[in-house]
């Protein structure tokens, strides 16, 4: 480690095709003197120097978004942040830079942390923030980060929705003034906006050109992204914690982490940036991210909330059948004196209900394992309905607001993690689960409910900590399960993509992308989470949702996730039967390359009635080929597609796989042996004879 002093001003973050270059000024101010392509010579960036500054304050002579304002004991609104000293450390592929910044006044100290990824290209950046005045300082802005661009136009990508029609794609280019993107959901991080974004310099990026950076926030809570355009045309970019209704009284030698800003830089387009963040969150993000996945049957379409014991052993079957790791049991199965059998009731009492699991979870763990199958289950811990008998016990452990109606989502109210005793509950159904029936081998955790109306009874007074608080208390029980079940894996569900951040993705193995498992739709929302997430954690479920959309097409959008089946097993015909069953049988067989593979995506749908994407092994010695067909028009003429991140000089077999029993490939290329350059140069064909809407081809390429 190496501590240097102001007189060696130059602060130097490398990743292999990214410089980071802070300066620090003569008046002890630190800038940012340079963003951007990695410079090949030592001498240029000597040359750097002045820019602006990295943690702009509030109060004092900045008129723009301040990245932090605080208010001190004496009622002083200003601070002022000198650079006092840095260290660096290498550890293998990570740097770490620690920058220490002062007030020359106040006794007020921010320490802003930099880690380089040199390999993925990625950077994250965050701030801790402390003060030893003699009374409490309040904090009205506390950024993560503040970063600086100057291009002559700027492009902003972000992605939005609603419930069943989540991370749709928008891009617009950004004038003068200020654009959020936010959230205030206090439970959840995503519902309306998604917390990640692409700002490209100059003109829009495309999937591999374009100068840009790809953004977002590891924080399961209310997030804020600011762009701002100055009058000089240059660009501000603040992330961090969304500060609505969330003064934070910061009390003498205490610590306030902000959580880490997350992004890439690429010259290189979108695809590139993408393919970056994936592999950062695969090596160091996600909880297990190169370990492998359970492939699962759901019971909700089949039963919903109506099923008992034996109705579910029977289940078990189909899941054996199709070849399936696991069984996971959903909502419905807790409840005695408030029974489940609706959303209504029941939420809070989680012991099996006796009606319909007379001998509890611990016989169907043993009913599956006879099947050679593993046993999942549903909770949603943080919840509970007024119909419970944890409602009428303790009040005082609701989110609710005084002297106002309740007021009900989903039928449900939030639990106060704030309390320690809630903290401590919410632990207990978890670890009671497992401990008393040992063989629970996966957990899908979901929450449905964002905060409204909502009042902590434990926080008292100091109710603008609420949104911030609750996220850090998830975290600690998330802490603790993890130190117990290190390895468990869990489904992060949030009533479909509420949770889509990788602030909660170091606790969990994968998510649920959306409730909307229309094979049509999942194109398109699949397609949005794809830029930041990697296929091994978008959960993708083959359903009967879908009009006019064959199972074929529908397991083959599912298979460029993570597959699992929440379907009827025993509606299939024979030959759907016998199609889903070699299908497991061929996604076990190349999930490898879908999970841990370089993904590009080649034919957008936003362009055309048509999506194609292919994953290519770090070999790339194979690659699979997803090619989907949306609804066709008249108009539409599809041409050749030049695939990508082949091997120019290798030869690879091209073959069409996950055919339904009794067809054939009908592609003329089937089968065949081309050469990298001729696939990526010339192209194939993927569309040849007539085009039929809402069809779909899976392609298998192999180096010969």
């Amino acid at each position: 480690m190496v501590v240097l002093s102001q007189s060696q001003a130059s602060i130097v973050l490398q990743t292999k095709n990214t410089h980071l270059v802070l300066t620090v000024g003569n008046n002890h101010r630190l800038y940012q003197s340079y963003l951007g392509a990695r410079l090949t010579s030592p001498g240029d960036l000597e040359k750097l120097s002045g820019g602006r500054e990295v943690y702009l304050t509030g109060g004092m002579e900045n008129q723009f978004e301040p990245a932090i304002r605080m208010v001190h004991a004496d009622g002083n609104p200003s601070l002022e942040l000198e650079y006092a000293s840095h260290t660096t450390e290498q550890k293998e592929n990570v740097s770490y830079i620690n920058i220490i910044l002062k007030d020359p006044v106040y006794p007020v100290k921010v320490q802003l942390q930099y880690r380089g990824y040199f390999n993925e290209d990625v950077i994250t950046c965050n701030a801790t923030i402390q003060h030893h005045e003699k009374k409490p300082v309040r904090l009205t802005q506390y950024a993560s980060s503040l970063l600086h661009f100057n291009a002559g136009t700027y492009w902003l990508t972000q992605f939005h929705g609603d419930w069943a029609r989540e991370a749709n794609m928008v891009d617009e280019q950004l004038t003068n003034g200020i654009k959020n993107i936010e959230s205030k959901l206090g439970t959840r991080t995503n519902f309306y906006q998604t917390p990640a974004f692409f700002l490209s310099l100059d003109k829009p990026a495309t999937e591999t050109s374009g100068e840009l950076i790809a953004g977002t926030l590891g924080w399961t809570g209310n997030f804020q992204f600011t762009f701002e355009i100055d009058q000089r045309n240059q660009l501000r970019l603040r992330s961090g914690i969304n500060p609505f209704a969330s003064d934070y009284t910061l009390n003498p030698g205490e610590l306030f982490t902000t959580p880490e800003f997350i992004f890439t830089y690429s010259n290189q387009g979108k695809g590139q940036a993408s393919r970056n963040l994936h592999r950062w969150a695969r090596n160091y993000a996600v909880l297990d991210g190169k370990s492998p996945r359970l492939t699962l049957l759901n019971n909700w379409e089949a039963t919903y909330f109506n099923f008992n014991e034996t109705k579910l052993i029977e289940l078990f079957d189909g899941a054996k059948q199709l070849g399936v790791d696991l069984f996971l049991l959903d909502d419905g199965w807790f409840g005695n004196t408030f029974p489940r059998d609706s959303d209504k009731a029941g939420l809070g009492d989680w012991q099996e209900n006796k009606s319909k699991l007379p001998n509890g979870i611990g016989r169907l763990v043993a009913e599956a394992t006879k099947r050679g199958i593993k046993f999942g289950i549903w909770l949603e811990p943080e919840m509970v309905n007024p119909k419970s008998d944890l409602y009428q016990q303790h009040p005082d452990w609701i989110l609710r607001l005084p002297n106002r109606a309740v007021h009900l989502a989903r039928n449900q109210l939030v639990l106060d993690l704030t309390n320690p005793k809630v903290q401590d509950f919410v632990f207990s159904i978890v670890d009671g689960l497992l401990t008393k029936n040992l063989g629970v081998a996966f957990i899908k955790w979901d929450c449905n409910r964002s905060m409204t109306n909502a009042y902590s009874a434990y926080l008292k007074e100091k109710q603008s900590h609420l949104f911030i608080e609750y996220t850090r208390c998830l975290y600690k029980v998330l802490d603790r399960i993890r130190a117990r079940y290190p390895h468990l894996p869990i489904m992060l569900c949030s009533g479909g993509g509420g949770r889509t951040d990788y602030g909660a993705l170091k606790y969990f193995t994968e998510f649920w992308p959306s409730d909307n498992t229309d094979g049509l739709e999942r194109i398109f929302i699949q397609w949005g989470y794809s830029y930041f997430f990697p296929a091994n954690t978008m959960a993708a479920h083959i359903t009967s949702m879908g009009k006019g959309q064959s199972l074929k097409f529908r397991t083959d959008v599912a298979m460029a996730g993570k597959l699992g089946y929440d379907i009827r097993v025993n509606e299939f015909t024979p030959q759907e039967l016998q199609f889903s069953q070699e299908a497991v049988t061929t996604y076990k067989r190349i999930n490898d390359v879908i999970w841990q593979g370089d993904l590009y995506r080649i034919i957008s749908p936003y362009e055309e009635n048509r999506a194609v994407t292919m994953y290519v092994n770090d070999k790339k010695s194979k690659a699979i080929l997803f090619n989907y067909i949306l609804n066709v028009r008249r108009k539409d003429i599809f041409t050749r597609v030049q695939l990508q991140g082949l091997d120019a000089q290798k030869k690879y077999r091209f073959k069409e796989i996950n055919l339904f029993p009794g067809t054939k490939a009908n592609n003329p290329d089937n089968d065949k042996v081309f050469t990298g350059d001729y696939l990526m140069t010339v192209g194939l064909n993927l569309t040849p004879g007539k085009v039929l809407s809402l069809t779909s081809n899976v392609y298998e390429i192999t180096e010969e």
